[in-house]
């Protein structure tokens, strides 16, 4: 669209230039937040990766017992199951994220008198790896979430700083310049008409 090089254009293109300066510090501080708020996350991943390393290794433990024993592995993994899982929604920088409120795990009873008495420590330990799996899922989805919501402010802060202010800048230069000329140009036709007008009068 064209530009119009009136004083009403000036007036908006200066309102523009201040409501954009008036709110790019406050999308500046917000991507700032959701940038800290990220790296948090993935910090705190992380640490859940090393943990399920550690799990897994003190599931590893049994498996000798596993493999020397005549129980059926299938049998075992039957055992437990997850009945329910119960989350939350934090609201973190405007993110919508989940939080992990309870994990239901649900026993599946057995004799033990019938089955080796490692059973209760490998049925504990399966416990723990599904509860870290549940923690792990949620902790990358927070990731996720945090990752798009700080794109999309970037974006934003970028709009403002890098198309929106300088175009409002250069509009307000492109307008001041032609009604500068406008106004020098009105000065010469005035002043030539002031002349014109003497000339006029000692003619007479």
């Amino acid at each position: 669209m064209r530009l119009s090089l009136n004083k009403n254009a000036l007036k908006r293109e200066r309102d523009h230039l201040a409501m954009y300066r008036r709110y790019l510090p406050s999308l500046d501080l917000k991507r700032q937040q959701l940038a800290r708020a990220l790296k948090e996350a993935q910090e705190l991943l992380g640490g859940l990766h090393i943990r399920g390393k550690q799990l897994q290794e003190q599931a590893d433990r049994l498996l000798p017992s596993l493999g020397s024993s005549t129980v059926d592995p299938d049998q075992l993994r039957g055992l437990i199951k997850v009945r329910d899982v119960v989350l939350r929604e934090e609201n973190v920088v405007g993110a919508k994220l989940p939080v992990v409120v309870n994990i239901t795990i649900e026993r599946t009873e057995y004799s033990r008198l019938t089955l080796p008495f490692w059973v209760d420590q490998f049925v504990e330990s399966m416990e723990a790896i599904v509860r870290h799996q549940i923690h792990l899922q949620i902790g990358q989805e927070r990731i996720r979430v945090l990752g798009v919501a700080a794109r999309k402010i970037t974006q934003r802060v970028n709009l403002f700083e890098k198309v929106l202010i300088p175009k409002a800048e250069a509009n307000i230069r492109q307008i001041s310049v032609a009604l500068a000329d406008q106004e020098r140009a009105s000065v010469v036709r005035s002043k030539l008409a002031k002349k014109k007008h003497r000339r006029t009068t000692i003619s007479e």
